[in-house]
């Protein structure tokens, strides 16, 4: 029987699979689903544990709620654990946008867009439950509230990813100077099954396939190649998430004219239909190429070329992210990190989660509803999405 602190790759998977099944919202509200799952309900991750790993993974460019997801599959079951992990919150959204032409072009325009009403509404109590949680584990003091406040209020104002990674180093540096070693509180040591030395294989790697690639695409244009390179170099350099990366995206595969502007719209707009990361939307554009493999085999090609850099970096920063979280003095800068973590979420709960979602009472009236049963009668996750859903298509249609 494997240990309490372990789980194996077919446990992880089904429950990313649940996730990637019912994980509406966008990054932000995949935080929030993770934080429910592995903090409250399996107690996979200490509340501190999981906001540092949150902490590393939104200064690692790539979709930071994805690479949680990397981080905490491979801290449970090693790196079976983290193509797991993937698997099972990628893999059904990227199936759908695959067959895209074939599923929204006969869907009622009407009834999809409640339903979407309803699938927005949602992400607001499941970010609002995040932060409620989070706040009251991680801000206990004035000092924690007032730096969670202050990050939130600097982001609501000038908002921008590089702005997220400022206030997470300020919040940093304010926690290394205001809090001494001896007053933070020792952290749960996470289960990390790569050494040193397969982390600086792994970051190599990712730093090897930003300069091979692009000579190989030069060696043999216009093929899959040049596919693989487009979408990789998109993974690797974006921050911000799903939606900093589509401007990359249509400039990589419109201007050569591998996919059609007016194609590429339609598959963003079927994007925010789906569960699950929306990096998922490269599985589209590769089923959609006019170069390269195309179809089936395009789709994965491109799903796997714009996640690796994500496996790479979890794997080679993890390690290392894991000795300093265990130093005293990175102990006092993590305290300031972890509020600023909070102030990041609750600003993203104002904009865009909530400014995208409620517009008029019944809004409210139903996001309310979803924070109630979330937070005080204990209703599974999947659920409210389900129950917002149906709500979305009795009230919004």
């Amino acid at each position: 029987m494997a240990p309490s602190n372990s789980s194996t790759p077919w446990q992880v998977f089904l429950v990313f699979l649940r996730l990637g099944l019912t994980s509406f919202g966008g990054p932000v509200a995949h935080l929030g689903y993770f934080r429910e799952e592995f903090v409250s309900r399996k107690k996979w991750l200490s509340e501190e544990s999981y906001a540092d790993m949150v902490a590393l993974c939104q200064f690692l460019p790539g979709p930071a709620s994805s690479q949680v997801g990397l981080a905490v599959g491979l801290s449970r079951a090693g790196y079976l654990g983290a193509l797991a992990a993937w698997a099972g919150f990628t893999l059904p959204s990227a199936l759908v946008l695959t067959i895209f032409a074939l599923s929204i072009a006969t869907a009622n325009a009407d009834l999809l867009s409640g339903v979407l009403q309803g699938l927005k509404v949602v992400a607001v109590a499941v970010v609002a439950q995040a932060v409620w949680g989070m706040a009251r584990q991680l801000c206990p003091d004035r000092l924690r509230l007032t730096i969670m406040a202050l990050c939130a209020a600097v982001l609501l104002l000038v908002p921008g990813v590089w702005m997220q990674v400022g206030s997470i180093l300020a919040a940093g540096l304010a926690g290394l100077l205001l809090f001494k070693p001896e007053q933070t509180v020792g952290r749960e040591a996470m289960q990390v099954p790569v050494s040193r030395r397969a982390a600086l294989f792994w970051l190599g790697l990712f730093a090897g396939g930003l300069v091979i690639l692009p000579l190989l695409a030069g060696i043999y244009p216009g093929g899959s190649m040049a596919v693989i390179d487009a979408f990789y170099r998109a993974g690797s350099l974006v921050f911000g998430g799903g939606h900093v990366v589509l401007p990359l995206l249509q400039a990589e595969v419109v201007l050569p004219g591998w996919v059609d502007n007016n194609t590429f719209l339609a598959g963003y707009g079927a994007a925010q239909a789906v569960p699950g990361p929306l990096f998922t939307f490269a599985s589209f554009l590769g089923a959609s190429m006019q170069a390269g493999p195309g179809g089936r085999l395009g789709s994965m090609l491109c799903l796997v070329a714009v996640f690796a850099p994500s496996f790479l970096l979890v794997a080679g920063a993890l390690p290392f992210w894991e000795e300093l979280r265990h130093n005293t003095r990175m102990q006092a800068a993590l305290s300031g990190i972890n509020a600023a973590v909070v102030g990041i979420l609750l600003a993203a709960l104002y904009h865009p989660v909530w400014t995208s979602a409620i517009h008029a009472p019944r809004d409210f009236a139903l996001a309310l509803l979803a924070f109630i049963a979330l937070v005080f009668w204990k209703a599974p996750p999947w659920l409210v999405v389900l129950a917002c859903a149906a709500g979305g298509w009795l009230f919004f249609s």
